[in-house]
Order: structure tokens, then sequence, then C-alpha cells
């Protein structure tokens, strides 16, 4: 099936048509939402995959950052980042029982 997304931004800003390929099922959601939001189709596909992308790309950046200090040495051995997580579950922990 495919799905044509045309998105214009209300800032005004430039428009792009992509067209997309997916599932039956996968294209019955964007037309429910729509006609439970009043939204149009190609708006919501719009805003998915804008939120996708940028979520990829951050990954992809929070990944590339973590090689880069891996590759200079700027680690933290096992031991000592265990201990830390098991510091603050503990603490967590602690602030809990003190509530209850």
């Amino acid at each position: 099936m495919l799905y044509t997304v045309q998105h214009k931004a209300f800032t005004m800003t430039a428009s792009a048509t992509m067209t997309i390929r997916v599932s039956s099922e996968t294209k019955l959601k964007p037309e429910r939402i729509a006609a439970d939001t009043r939204r149009c189709k190609s708006f919501l596909a719009a805003e998915a995959i804008s939120a996708y992308v940028d979520r990829e790309l951050e990954i992809i950046e929070v990944i590339k950052r973590g090689m880069a200090d891996a590759a200079a040495g700027r680690v933290v051995p096992h031991d000592e980042a265990m201990a830390e997580i098991d510091a603050i579950i503990e603490a967590s922990k602690a602030r809990r029982a003190d509530k209850a």
C-alpha cells in the first residue's frame, strides 16, 4: 500500500512530498486517528515521521559521542559504574521506606 505524505508547517517552511509503502494494517491506524482528532492523515503521518527521525538522530548522536569517549579513553570501570548504580537504587529504596 502506498501512502503519500505532504505536510506544510504552520511556520511557512518549505514542504515536500514523500511516498512510502506501509502495510494495510498500518495505513488504517492514521485513518482512525484522523477521524477521531479531525486532523488530516498527511498531517498525522508527517508528525509521526518527524518525531521518529528526530528521536533516531538523537540516539545516533549519543551513540557516536559514546564511541568517541570510549576511543579517547573517557570510560568508567564496570565495577565503579555498578557501585554507583547500586548506591542510587539503595538511596531510592531508603527514600520510599521513609515515606511509608
